[in-house]
């Protein structure tokens, strides 16, 4: 069963399929997937019982790791693209997120202001303000929406707590277009259950939203590794780029990653 965890607090550069050359950056326990997500698709394997998690990384040692592995590149010449908030879960459940926001661009001021900054967010915390602000504060804020139609938002993405898909597109609104929205599509089953959020109506209404919500860029894709659910699919090059033809006659700048 896929389950790939940061076991570090700044990771890599990696290789990123969206973003170029990434330092990560994961605000949450190196043990453990903490998330009020349990997408169907991720590689971090499924939610484990909340008993197990481990004190969250402070503010502080957040700021000391990074501007460690900052220096480190620097003297060594080694360049990056972007630093990214993701590991293993939803990074704006950390309490500390707006102030580790500031935290991180003050370090990329110091040292690679060329250097973009990037969240990866589920969008399901944007009713807190201090979030909210600080997501208008970086360069990348990539939100995540899989479908416009709750029953399979429900099935694909597994939320904690009462939010459902309609909750989600209203707080986008609250941005005004200045966000890049990234959907995943798949198809197959979970247990006894069939997904594919790649039919007709699940287009229809995912363009429609898009059209309503304006985003500044679209990122699509697909599975790239093996998901918490061994039952889906990866959907195909052909498709993806079907899709993305359907918002880009409306002057939208898609990215598709197969």
């Amino acid at each position: 069963m896929a389950n790939i965890l940061f076991d570090q607090l700044v990771f890599g550069p990696i290789k990123s399929r969206r973003l170029g050359v990434s330092l990560g950056l994961n605000l949450l326990p190196t043990k453990l997937k903490v998330c009020n997500f349990d997408c169907v698709y991720c590689e971090c394997g499924k939610n484990k019982n909340n008993s197990d998690i481990q004190a969250l990384p402070s503010r502080l040692e957040i700021r000391n790791a990074l501007e460690t592995k900052l220096c480190d590149m620097m003297l060594a010449a080694e360049k990056i693209d972007v630093i990214t908030f993701a590991g293993n879960g939803e990074p704006t459940l950390h309490p500390e997120f707006e102030g580790i926001v500031e935290d991180v661009i003050f370090l990329r001021d110091a040292f690679m202001p060329h250097v973009k900054i990037a969240v990866l967010s589920n969008a399901t915390n944007l009713d807190k303000v201090s979030v909210f602000d600080a997501l208008n504060r970086v360069d990348l804020n990539i939100l995540k929406l899989d479908s416009a139609i709750n029953r399979t938002y429900q099935v694909l993405n597994r939320p904690n707590g009462n939010k459902n898909v309609c909750d989600i597109i209203q707080d986008l609104k609250r941005f005004k277009g200045k966000f890049i929205l990234q959907t995943m599509f798949v198809s197959g089953w979970v247990g006894n259950v069939e997904v594919d959020n790649t039919t007709d109506e699940e287009i229809e209404n995912w363009v429609e939203t898009v059209r309503e919500l304006n985003p500044s860029r679209i990122m699509i894709y697909s599975l790239d590794r093996e998901p918490a659910e061994l039952g889906l699919k990866k959907v195909s090059a052909a498709k993806l780029n079907e899709i993305a033809a359907k918002v880009k006659k409306y002057s939208y700048k898609v990215l598709v990653t197969s």
